[in-house]
């Protein structure tokens, strides 16, 4: 046994009785024994701090750094250098679920201004206390619509959403006996005369994203009213980040609207810890799941914060609760928060606005050199797919040998490039001199 282990010989022994084994190992006889790891693990001896800071400088230096014009819903945003400073603080990093208020005010304030400020970016009446990321949320929402249209089972989903969140909402719908059918799409854009003809008195939500998965910002004018005649919800995932300056969920007539807030501030850091967002119409507040601050006044009249309908809760009513999604992505919520306030709308207006002129001058420049053409003929924001003349694979090595990640390939002649406030032009055109050989 280790000796880092609390359990002595005679505490393991009588576990395993209790349990029926007589070792370890017998835990694992039903894993193949060719899969299992027998070896030693590479872990060095004991070390001075200064010895472990030089050990984890020369792994980190075997990381090779890529100026990055990849997205597909992970973008390459700038991160005031406050943010991490401010959530470094002890009571930010060891904060846990806020459940006696009279001890957690600080934690209930930030998340109610989160909910705040989502709330006014999303256009919607009611945001929650975060999500884990946006496929999570997007899945949570198709759920959440089942449960509010009761008899209602079938949720319909465009084809333009990005694949790796429809397949986490094919994977709840699944185990919750929920139907997924798709919209078909024409020319990278959702079909409304399909939708027309889909929508019947079983569908219980249309799921559209905006900008979708290939960059393009479409068109959802009707789609509300389309739904509402079949008394189903409108269900919009979008980058949070790009609803400063394009028109919100709100304004399109959604009722509920869901996606990650990664692209607020947060960096992409290998694939997480990002955060998701929600938020609904008032009237579908107590089938929203996850935590909702509200504001109040304690004995003394004084402004307070509070867990709020917390009969939806897991820790409640578990059995009958929303979701099992008890805990929440607070700290990740407070990084978008502290992003958001020093931004301020402004601040990502303008953010918004260079990543988008950068998507299209690197479009333009692409189309320029005669081997790339646009794929779809349609508006895009900050992401967008062309087609390449000669070999895809063959260009993103070279882009990589030359410290670029060129972009993700969707199919044999199809590159998607994406564009943020932080690329600049000389390493747009770079990608570009690197492209055209």
């Amino acid at each position: 046994m280790f000796k880092y282990f609390p359990h002595t010989d005679a505490d393991l022994q009588a576990m395993f009785r209790k349990v029926g084994i007589k070792s370890l190992d017998d835990l694992y006889a039903e894993v193949p024994g060719q899969i299992r790891f027998r070896g030693e693990y590479q872990l060095p001896g004991e070390m001075s701090e200064m010895e472990v800071r030089q050990l984890f400088d020369k792994l980190g230096a075997e990381n090779k750094q890529l100026t990055c014009f990849a997205g597909a819903g992970v973008y390459d945003h700038y991160t005031p250098s406050a943010i991490p400073q401010l959530l470094s603080r002890s009571e930010f990093l060891t904060s846990y679920t806020p459940y006696q208020a009279e001890i957690s005010q600080g934690t209930l304030h930030y998340i109610f201004e989160y909910q705040s400020m989502m709330a006014e970016l999303t256009g919607m009446d009611i945001s929650n206390a975060s999500m884990y990321d946006g496929s999570t949320a997007t899945a949570e929402a198709v759920m959440m619509a089942v449960a509010a249209g009761k008899k209602q089972n079938k949720v319909l989903v465009s084809e333009t959403i990005d694949p790796k969140v429809l397949a986490v909402v094919k994977t709840y719908a699944h185990f919750h006996g929920i139907k997924i059918e798709m919209i078909p799409a024409k020319d990278g854009v959702t079909d409304l005369s399909t939708l027309n003809s889909q929508l019947s008195t079983d569908v219980a939500g249309v799921l559209v994203q905006q900008p979708n998965f290939y960059g393009i910002v479409e068109d959802y004018g009707g789609f509300a009213d389309a739904c509402h005649n079949q008394k189903a919800l409108f269900i919009m995932n979008s980058v949070a980040a790009d609803l400063a300056v394009l028109k919100t969920p709100g304004e399109w007539g959604a009722d509920i609207a869901v996606g990650d807030g990664q692209s607020l501030g947060i960096p992409m850091q290998w694939g997480g810890p990002y955060v998701g967002y929600m938020c609904c119409t008032e009237k579908l507040i107590r089938k929203m799941p996850g935590r909702i601050v509200g504001m109040t006044q304690d004995n003394r009249g004084q402004r307070a914060f509070v867990l709020t309908l917390q009969a939806r809760e897991q820790h409640i009513r578990r059995q009958k609760a929303t979701s099992n999604i008890c805990s929440n992505q607070s700290l990740m919520a407070l990084w978008a928060t502290v992003y958001m306030s020093l931004m301020g709308k402004q601040g990502l207006k303008e953010a918004a606005e260079l990543s988008y002129a950068g998507a299209h001058y690197l479009c333009d420049e692409l189309v320029k050199t005669g081997k790339f053409t646009l794929a779809y003929n349609q508006p895009f924001f900050n992401e967008f797919v062309v087609r390449y003349s000669g070999d895809v694979d063959a260009l993103q090595k070279r882009l990589t040998e030359n410290g670029i990640f060129g972009g993700i390939k969707l199919d044999a002649d199809k590159l998607m490039f994406a564009v943020t406030e932080k690329r600049t032009k000389e390493e747009v055109d770079n990608l570009v001199k690197m492209a055209a050989l």
